[in-house]
Order: C-alpha cells, then structure tokens, then sequence
C-alpha cells in the first residue's frame, strides 16, 4: 500500500511538515509496512519556503533586513541548488512581524523582500519564486523596488520615505540604478487572489482593514496607489494596475509585474511542482491532505483542493483531515475531496486545540488508517 500524504500548516498550531508528520505516524500505527510518502504543502503564503525544503531538500538561508516598520528582522528564504530561490515575502514583510498596537498601513514597507531578492540574486538565482500572502504592506512594492535599486522622488528631487501614503507625493521614479540582474532572472509570482491594485477590489480596500487601516486610511492608500500606477504608467508606458493578482500583499504584485516581468500562478500549482506531486501520486492507493479550517472559501486556491486536482488526475482517492469544519466545507466534494474530517474528539478551547492538534492529528490518521483498512477487506 502506498499512501501520499500533503497537508498544509495548521495556521499558529503546526507547520506542513509536523502536520505530515503526525498524519503519517497515525498511518503507521496501523499499516506498519506501507508506504508513506509525505509531501508537506503551502500555497504561497507562510510556511511556503520550509513545505518545499522539507519536500525536496535544499538549505535554508538567513539574513538579517528591514522589517515592515524599518526595525531589523531575521527573515529566511530557500536555496534549491539548482539556481532557483524560494522567498516568502510574509518571512520580511509579514504582518507577524507588527505588534497589533502598532499596525500602520500607511507606513509600512516592503523593503526587506526586496532585500531576500537580492540576497538570491548574490547566490546566483535564476529563477525566483516568490510566495505572496500575510503581509503587512500596503505600498504597492515600492519598498522592494527601492532595495533593488529604483529611486522614487517628490517633486523636489527628495527620496520618498517608506510607506504607501507617502506614494501620493511621487514625481518621478528613476529606474536607471533597477538591479541589471534581473534581466536574467524569472521570476515567477505565487498568489491565490485576483484582485487588481486600485479600486473596490484592490489592495487598500480589500486587505488594508486588517492591517491596520482605518476606513479614511484606505481611502488615502487607494489614492495613493492608484497616482503611483499613474507615474508607473507614464515611466513604462503601460499600465499594469488593472491585471487580475497586482493587488496582492497590498499591492507588491504589481511592482513585480511591472517592474520584474514576473509571471503569476497559483501558490498551490507552483509548490505542487517544485514538491513533484504529480509523480509522488503515481500509484498510491490514498492521498491525505488538509488544513486547519475547511470552508467553502477552500474552493478559491487553497492547498486541499488543488492537492486533490492532482490526486483526481491520477485516479488516487482523497481524505482531507482539518482543525475544524465550517459553513459550507461540504461543497469540496465536488471539487475532488472523497471525505472530510475535523479533528476535535469533543469540546475544546481554541487554545487547547492548537495546542493538542498533533496528538488529535495522529489519533484522528490512526482512526481512519482503522476505517480504511475495514473498507479494504469488504471489497
């Protein structure tokens, strides 16, 4: 018997790989002697560089860079040795890395994943993937332009400071110091939302509220933004703001299209194929997947689902294990997933659950290793 397992993290529990680990000791507690393949997943967000080192191997790099608020930070990125980087740009420019009385979405910047480019860049990367999501930004990218070389000034001649309010003083960008490097990296975008910059829809309404934006405050950052797609548009001659995606981590999409050509997919396609899924699935019997809250908005570019696409193609049945199951989860049935299962034995504080999720993950794969093992014997 060959089981695949590939789980993402369990948001402030466990991360991907814990979480396949625990499934499969669960596993093993009842096929001792199958195959268990694990294949820990993300979808670009946090835990995106360690689901894909603990997949396929590679090293995990440190440095220290600007944090969102301009504060040192130890950020971490992934070497895959074969010139391709992994960065999460939530490892920078997370909004983990901002105490909550101090969220400001007007200043906050993206500074120090244009710093984690860099550093993939000195390693000799050629490709870049870079994961989008838990950010704490909302400054179109311009902080990660400005650490690879592009100058942003006022109608003075005077450096624009950090920040997405401060885009609304922009005269004038200078490109001509733009990393050359770049021009022989691709760069390659992981994002599961389609949202444009600017607008009901883009980045400063849509996620500046939670980070920090008041509702005058998102009115001043969408201004902002939508006079930096202008500059933008009149220093490239194109406009870019109204592409599905550029709205995503407050706007840092568009600075990559834009400026670094990059090319957009969902997270979950992309580490599905730096982790070999597809060949990892070729033949098992079962793949186990989940996350720590299955909903109907799982249908919209989370890890379960496109595991299970993966696994449909294959012909191999899915079981979904999550912390907890909520208002419509049962509409991932007809999107691949055979049965799905939440966790909690009974009543439990959030605070509990987290903090038991392994041993529950391992109960709950042991139960139904059990189940299986019975459906096995009565075909």
């Amino acid at each position: 018997m060959k089981i695949v397992i590939a789980p993402d993290s369990f948001k402030e529990s466990l991360s991907a790989p814990d979480v396949a680990a625990a499934i499969g000791r669960g596993w093993r507690q009842v096929f001792a002697q199958a195959e268990i393949v694990l294949r820990p997943m993300a979808d670009g967000g946090e835990g995106t560089v360690d689901a894909v080192l603990a997949a396929v191997g590679g090293e995990r790099r440190e440095c220290t860079v600007r944090g969102p608020l301009g504060t040192p930070v130890l950020a971490h990125w992934g070497w895959l040795g074969n010139a391709t980087a992994v960065i999460e740009m939530a490892a920078a420019s997370g909004l983990h890395w901002v105490p909550r009385e101090q969220r400001d979405a007007t200043r906050t910047s993206s500074y120090g994943t244009g710093e984690l480019i860099r550093q993939a860049l000195d390693a000799g990367a050629r490709r870049i993937i870079l994961g989008l999501g838990g950010s704490a930004t909302n400054d179109g990218g311009a902080g990660l332009l400005q650490a690879l070389g592009i100058r942003f000034l006022d109608r003075n001649g005077a450096e624009l400071p950090p920040g997405g309010a401060a885009l609304a003083q922009l005269d004038q960008l200078d490109v001509s110091g733009l990393d050359a490097r770049l021009l022989q990296a691709q760069v390659e975008v992981a994002a599961d939302v389609d949202n444009p910059l600017c607008g009901p829809r883009g980045a400063s309404h849509v996620f500046g509220p939670q980070k920090g934006a008041s509702p005058a405050q998102v009115e001043l950052l969408d201004a902002a933004l939508a006079h930096y797609a202008q500059r933008v548009a009149a220093t490239l001659g194109e406009d870019h703001s109204r592409l599905p995606g550029v709205g995503a981590a407050g706007g840092l999409g568009f600075a990559c299209k834009a400026f670094l050509h990059a090319t957009f997919r969902p997270g979950i396609e992309l580490v599905a194929e730096l982790s070999a899924l597809a060949e990892a699935v070729q033949g098992a019997d079962l793949l186990v997947t989940g996350e720590g809250r299955l909903d109907s908005q799982s249908l919209h570019g989370k890890t379960p689902v496109g595991v299970a696409r993966i696994a449909k193609a294959a012909g191999v049945p899915v079981i979904a294990l999550a912390g907890s199951l909520g208002e419509g989860y049962q509409q991932v049935y007809g999107a691949g997933i055979d049965a799905a299962f939440s966790l909690v034995p009974g009543p439990l504080s959030l605070e509990q659950a987290l903090a038991q999720a392994a041993q529950e993950l391992e109960a709950r794969s042991a139960d139904l290793a059990r189940l299986w093992r019975v459906a096995q014997a009565v075909r």
